[in-house]
């Protein structure tokens, strides 16, 4: 079960539920693997549709990471999500939303 008050979100990765959360330090390994512009270039980027798979790559590592998963980017390219790239994407949204929001009431 993920608390989204906590900022977790789900995901399916090689069958296993995971849990996905951008701690500080999550975040701080997303800014260093985005290498250009910022969190919020970044979130603007999701907010306009106009975000790369680089940018849903790096958010998925930082929230696995985050979540406690010790693999890396090249570890996730040979995992198969759940969902697919399009589960990818929404999760990544998702974590970008609870990292700089408090949730919905509504579950």
């Amino acid at each position: 079960m993920v608390n989204p008050w906590a900022g977790e979100v789900a995901l399916c990765l090689d069958g296993e539920r995971r849990v996905c959360k951008l701690t500080l330090g999550a975040l701080a390994e997303l800014e260093a693997a985005l290498e250009t512009g910022t969190l919020i270039d970044l979130v603007e980027r999701f907010e306009a549709g106009r975000f790369s798979t680089r940018d849903v790559l790096a958010l998925v590592v930082a929230g696995l990471r985050g979540g406690g998963w010790d693999g890396t980017g090249t570890d996730l390219l040979r995992s198969d999500i759940g969902g697919g790239p399009v589960e990818a994407a929404r999760v990544g949204a998702m974590l970008l939303a609870r990292a700089f929001s408090l949730p919905d009431a509504a579950p």
